[in-house]
């Protein structure tokens, strides 16, 4: 089982597998058309392809952030239409140092389907390997046996009432992996309001990248987020909930478990300008 990253060399040896399912997730904030474009163009042989706006994203009522969780039910359901069981290792992907196949990590680790793992280095690795890519699509499945059980893990997350309670609490750490110009309020090129939740300190998601595009090694994350304290009290936030699952999925891989996500994030924070905003740091 694979429950943080798998490597190219190891999916080429199970892309026969049929206990393995392989989602492309590849996706633009700037262009909602780019990642079925480019799954269209190519993707890895017998990959769906899951639309981030739509497939791991809930309703919007403008004040529950970008991309709220979708329905547990409804996002099970999107697997089972994929053939996926309790018994099936996914392997999501993006383009490689990217956030999205992140989102789909976190959605199955919540629901409690813990065989599912990223694609270290995203389809750029499985390019530069010289491995296949095609443009047919795989048959989806017909039928829902349930045979996908949910089993929910709210524990793994934090809601804004959470975190607007506990800003002042030692036992809470806001960790925020938005870009630092984002963090420190220079610039927001998406949310209507710039800066960050008070008291948030910034580990922007690239930085849990190597030069390849592959995830450092465990020992190098582990020092890194040391600085932020116990695993426990982390609460990964970013721009709407995606980005941060890198972070959280950096941590799970170095054996630091435990932290949570607020899956609002900043869009959710922001919309009620009664919350308090920092600039600078």
């Amino acid at each position: 089982m694979y429950r943080t990253i798998v490597a190219p060399e190891i999916l080429r040896e199970h892309l026969e597998d049929p206990r393995w399912v392989v989602v492309d997730c590849r996706h633009s904030l700037q262009d909602f058309t780019v990642g079925r474009k480019a799954y269209e163009a190519g993707h890895i042989p017998g990959a769906f392809f899951a639309d981030v706006e739509r497939d791991l994203a809930g309703e919007r009522t403008g004040s529950n952030g970008r991309h709220p969780l979708p329905d547990p039910q409804d996002f099970a359901d999107f697997l089972r239409s994929f053939s996926v069981t309790d018994e099936s290792q996914i392997v999501a992907y993006d383009e490689g140092a990217d956030m999205f196949a992140a989102r789909l990590w976190f959605l199955c680790r919540w629901i409690g389907h813990e065989a599912v793992a990223v694609l270290d280095g995203g389809i750029a690795a499985w390019r530069a390997l010289g491995y296949p890519v095609e443009t047919r699509h795989p048959v989806e499945a017909r039928g829902n046996d349930g045979r996908l059980t949910v089993r929910l893990n709210p524990e793994m997350l934090v809601d804004v009432n959470g975190v607007l309670a506990n800003l002042e609490s030692p036992a809470m750490q806001v960790l925020d992996a938005r870009a630092a110009d984002r963090f420190r309020g220079e610039t927001e090129p998406i949310d209507p309001v710039a800066g960050h939740i008070p008291g948030a300190r910034n580990h922007w998601f690239k930085e849990n990248f190597d030069e390849r595009g592959r995830l450092k090694p465990s020992q190098e994350l582990r020092e890194a987020y040391a600085a932020y304290g116990e695993p426990a009290h982390i609460v990964h936030q970013c721009g709407s909930g995606i980005s941060s699952a890198v972070n959280a999925l950096a941590m799970e891989h170095a054996g630091l478990r435990g932290s949570r996500l607020y899956a609002g994030s900043w869009s959710e924070w922001c919309a009620d300008p009664s919350r308090p905003v920092e600039t600078g740091g």
